[in-house]
């Protein structure tokens, strides 16, 4: 019996999460040149890489604590200093110190998220708690992509990118939940009426990417507030009907 099973190097998955690292380290040297919307494009393909790796590893029975650890630094870097460094170079600088403690703040939670993920023990294709640090990377990349859409060619000031950051920066580190969609169960009737979906959803995508992006992303970043409200509203709700009878 192999003990070291868990500590096994897996070329595959390990390959794609280090793409994602180059994507992320791409970002950044976009971001210092000044090119960034190549930077947050940068961002979005690494977001598509690190979902890859996990769920390559899952198919082909290659997981390994090894691949954790090596994803988990990855993702600091990719999802972590890369959209805090283009969000401060494009949006923050103007505000001084509490533009780069914003910046300095999204890259500390990350770091957060990431290792309480990692300390957690949670079922497999159980919801996420906390916004997962890609999504949150996605939202800051394509708001510089969908400002570019609006017309903003270089850098801009405006307190509602300060204002996303720092709320980006709690829902990391908050409770709530958000979905996984690891292991949605589809029945096999459903099958072919998710391919059309996906398929419409790609042609929409296409049509217009910063915007559509920007849209996926936003409620998506929404969605656990949202939740987290319905589920009081609906607990205050339950306790005042037991108090009537």
């Amino acid at each position: 019996m192999d003990t070291n099973a868990d500590s096994k190097f897996h070329p595959l998955p390990c390959l794609l999460t280090c793409a994602s690292l180059f994507c992320g380290f791409y970002s950044i040297i976009a971001a210092i040149n000044g090119n960034f919307f190549p930077g947050a494009v940068a961002i979005i393909v690494a977001a598509i890489f690190d979902g890859l790796d996990g769920r390559v590893a899952r198919m082909t029975a290659t997981t390994s604590a090894f691949g954790k650890e090596l994803d988990s630094l990855c993702d600091l870097v990719s999802f972590g200093v890369a959209p805090a460094l283009l969000a401060y170079l494009w949006a923050l600088t103007p505000y001084g110190r509490y533009g780069w403690l914003a910046a300095f703040l999204y890259v500390a939670t990350t770091a957060l998220r990431l290792a309480r993920f990692n300390t957690q023990e949670t079922a497999s294709g159980s919801d996420f708690v906390g916004l997962p640090c890609p999504a949150a990377a996605m939202m800051v990349a394509s708001t510089v992509m969908f400002s570019r859409f609006l017309g903003a060619t270089e850098t801009v000031k405006h307190v509602s990118i300060l204002l996303l950051i720092y709320i980006l920066s709690y829902l990391m580190v908050s409770n709530h939940r958000y979905l996984s969609f690891k292991q949605v169960k589809i029945k096999k009737e459903k099958k072919f009426q998710l391919v059309v979906f996906m398929l419409l959803f790609l042609i929409l995508v296409a049509t217009e990417p910063p915007v559509t992006l920007f849209v996926v992303a936003f409620v998506y970043v929404l969605s656990g507030p949202v939740l987290a409200l319905h589920k009081l509203l609906a607990r205050d709700k339950l306790t005042s009907k037991k108090k009537i009878t």
